[in-house]
């Protein structure tokens, strides 16, 4: 099944939540591994979120350079 693809904002709300969730032991130990698994996701997506928006914005500066 594929997940439908979200955005940055949406990763980092989530990840937020799963940081609160763990740094108040909202989560069982059964769901911690589950948990940290979908924080490494979040923050894949996060990353190339940051990573595209960094090249585009460089491109964007190095045309009015130009």
């Amino acid at each position: 099944m594929t997940e439908k693809k979200i955005s940055y904002s949406e990763a980092i709300e989530e990840l937020e939540i799963i940081v609160e969730d763990i740094e108040n032991e909202n989560i069982s130990i059964d769901l911690l591994s589950e948990k940290v698994k979908r924080a490494a996701e979040l923050i894949k997506i996060c990353k190339e979120a940051l990573k595209i928006t960094d090249e585009e914005v460089n491109k964007i500066l190095e045309e009015l350079n130009s």
